[in-house]
């Protein structure tokens, strides 16, 4: 009785908060003003085979770990590895979210490459599903016609997966798994998929800029870039954090930490520095009173966004003829 009354007060709260806070935009003009031309960060791998004729690198303007594994949060998922199918457990807000996110990529898969098959959309397409757990989301693009690849560092999880998908004959052959990190199948995936899905992932990661990375390396060019993930505001630490985890129990507690989390804006700057441009944002909220996710206004809580992978990268030896022009009096390098 205490626990639905604390649920409608939270809840309450949370809607008349939506309508206060504004909707953001698909593309946020304050980070096409600061945009660079060298300011990407790349992989070791992906770095080395982009040096310059003259032996020299790119410039960077940030380290990364070279890693997106963070052995506390393997520790975490390793405990619940059987459970990712049980519907009124833990993972019951992820399959909730299917409602959401499915359509969400789907739907913007089909306005980037315009193409559609009866029953089938996603047909021809190749997505790599980051995090994938037990098989929630990949199972669902699978069944629209996509060849998906999940993959997760927790290989239970992995194996529960495999077990699932199993039963249906139509995901055998398009649905597999495989138990690795994002930066090991980086190497030998380059640009070799049409979409990447990181849903409710990110959050949990070591390293942000690894991420970003290696997505934009096994991304084909004009590739996608789904992500959902919890906004870093007062919000998200009551909501995400001390109703969910504590109060509610909607998730186990300790699932989140908070100083992970990250807002829309600065995913979005991250995005840009490593040859995204990003198409979409928009706010998502979990009901607890009735299970289910809705789309709204804002995005004090959680998020989606959809990225697209730029075509063409600035070209080395036309970034150094414009640094030379510029130190020409009378000529003006040309930004285009």
């Amino acid at each position: 009785m205490y626990s639905k009354k604390l649920a409608r007060l939270a809840f309450g709260l949370l809607a008349e908060s939506t309508f206060k806070c504004p909707i953001t935009r698909s593309v946020s003009s304050r980070v096409k003003a600061v945009r660079s031309l060298c300011s990407w960060t790349v992989c070791l791998h992906h770095r080395q085979k982009n040096q310059l004729s003259t032996g020299l690198t790119r410039l960077n303007v940030r380290t990364i770990s070279q890693t997106t594994l963070d052995p506390a949060e393997v520790r975490k998922f390793q405990a619940m590895a059987s459970k990712w199918w049980d519907l009124q457990g833990e993972f019951a807000a992820l399959h909730s979210m299917n409602d959401l996110r499915v359509p969400f990529i789907r739907d913007n898969l089909l306005n980037v490459h315009g193409i559609e098959q009866l029953g089938k959309p996603l047909s021809g397409l190749r997505i790599l599903d980051v995090g994938c757990g037990g098989g929630v989301l990949s199972e669902p693009l699978g069944r629209l016609g996509a060849d998906v690849l999940g993959i997760d560092p927790v290989e239970d999880s992995v194996r529960t997966a495999e077990l699932h998908s199993s039963y249906d004959p139509e995901l055998r052959e398009r649905v597999r798994y495989q138990a690795c990190t994002l930066e090991e199948l980086a190497e030998d995936e380059v640009e070799g998929f049409h979409a990447v899905v990181a849903s409710e992932v990110v959050e949990h990661l070591a390293d942000l800029d690894a991420f970003a990375s290696c997505c934009q390396q096994v991304l084909k060019p004009g590739g996608s870039l789904f992500i959902t993930t919890l906004n870093k505001t007062n919000l998200s630490y009551v909501f995400g954090i001390v109703a969910a985890e504590q109060l509610l129990r909607i998730v186990p507690s300790g699932t989140h930490d908070w100083e992970k989390f990250v807002s829309p804006e600065d995913l979005e700057r991250l995005l840009e520095s490593f040859g995204f441009y990003v198409e979409a944002i928009r706010g998502m909220m979990y009901n607890p009173l009735t299970g289910a996710w809705s789309w709204q206004k804002s995005t004090a809580i959680n998020y989606a966004l959809h990225a697209v992978k730029r075509k063409e990268e600035p070209q080395p030896d036309r970034v150094w003829a414009e640094s030379e022009n510029q130190d020409e009096p009378g000529r003006a390098a040309s930004y285009s």
